[in-house]
């Protein structure tokens, strides 16, 4: 009997049953953010199960299956020209304009068919990052400063975490890259119009039905807004009729088995987090187990502190797209200062706790902290450099 591990075993035991004897039920603050957690859990499967991270993982599973491993990496592999690799990466993100949890089965999508660390992360970080509509609703709600700096440093941003965890792991990467120079492209199926229409449809769901409604009624957005139902629906029905005529059966049955593979490693790591998250910071207007009295004061003034606690604060926190400006608005009322506010900006929507639990999935724990820690340093020295200014 190996005792090392069955001693690890008793104390988990143990550590688990004394956190049941002492469960502080009866106390409302505990009471209220169980009750928060189980509300986001609710709001998250109702607005981003089904029009977020439903298409999302049947564009992952396409891309596994209808997409050569060759051509991904002749665009975004290791031994891709890096500056056709990384605007590839960033030009993406900018199309899809999602959640940071929505890009999750893309990333792992493009990651396990050869994607390099670099862009893959270039990616994984520009897709909640650079929203045009957050970017333009920024500047028209908190400024017009910090809206230009969050566009800037989003675009920046991508870009060098990207650079940094391809130098930081470059030895892998010359390893991957090495064996995948011999690796032949497969013959298509389908011309390379057909493909590019059929992700085109894809994509086109996924924005259009997700697409958010403008500050004001009025303007192109508006009327977009107004028919993005008709869009979805003949985008959908287009899709349909394509996986009827250019799909064989065979292909159909892979593009859903692979689908459902990254919904079962996904989906369960995404709730729980989503249930730590709402334990812990509750929802907009709503306090969770930490009170919104505490973040308020930590992140008051320009400090390097208030900077760093607002860039930790960001990426743990869960913000559905566009949320973060309300939310950023009231903290700048009650004395936030501009440079946390960009800190903030710059690190939350492109990570979550739920965002974290998933990458770590994907790429690792060594990884996934270096790829932390780079955006909350990045943040950090970025708010305190437009603190300084503005």
């Amino acid at each position: 009997m190996d005792w090392k591990s069955e001693w690890k075993k008793l104390l988990a035991i143990i550590a688990i049953f004394v956190g049941c004897f002492y469960l502080p039920i009866g106390f409302d603050r505990f009471n209220s953010a169980v009750k928060e957690s189980l509300h986001l859990v609710k709001w998250y499967a109702r607005e981003h199960v089904l029009l977020c991270l439903v298409p999302a993982f049947f564009i992952a599973g396409a891309i596994s299956v209808f997409i050569s491993q060759a051509s991904v990496m002749k665009y975004l592999g290791a031994r891709a020209n890096k500056i056709l690799a990384y605007g590839v990466a960033g030009v993406s993100g900018t199309i899809l304009a999602v959640c940071s949890c929505t890009v999750l089965p893309l990333f792992a999508g493009i990651y396990k068919m050869g994607a390099g660390l670099g862009p893959a992360t270039a990616f994984l970080y520009s897709g909640p990052a650079i929203n045009v509509l957050a970017i333009i609703l920024t500047a028209r709600v908190l400024g017009l400063e910090l809206g230009i700096a969050r566009a800037v440093g989003a675009i920046i941003f991508s870009i060098v975490i990207g650079l940094v965890m391809h130098l930081i792991y470059r030895n892998e990467e010359v390893e991957k890259a090495n064996s995948q120079i011999a690796m032949p492209d497969t013959v298509p199926q389908r011309s390379l119009m057909q493909t590019g229409v059929y992700f085109a449809c894809m994509i086109g769901i996924l924005v259009f039905a997700n697409w958010a409604g403008p500050a004001a009624n009025g303007g192109l957005w508006f009327q977009i807004y107004s028919v993005k139902w008709i869009i979805a629906g003949i985008l959908l029905l287009a899709l349909f009729f394509m996986l009827v005529i250019w799909f064989k059966k065979d292909e159909l049955g892979q593009w859903v088995g692979a689908s459902w593979g990254f919904a079962k490693q996904i989906l369960p790591l995404l709730f729980f987090g989503v249930l730590i998250a709402g334990f812990l910071l509750g929802r907009p207007s709503k306090e969770g187990i930490i009170p919104t009295a505490w973040v308020t004061k930590a992140v008051g003034g320009n400090s390097i502190w208030a900077n760093l606690f607002a860039s930790v604060a960001g990426a743990f926190m869960y913000f559905a797209t566009l949320t973060e400006v309300p939310i950023l608005q009231g903290l700048i009322g009650a004395g936030m200062g501009k440079g946390p506010a960009l800190a903030l900006l710059l690190a939350g929507p492109a990570l979550s706790l739920p965002n974290m639990l998933v990458i770590r999935s994907v790429m690792g724990t060594q990884k996934t902290t270096v790829f932390v820690l780079l955006v909350i340093l990045m943040a950090t020295i970025s708010g305190i450099i437009f603190g300084a200014f503005f």
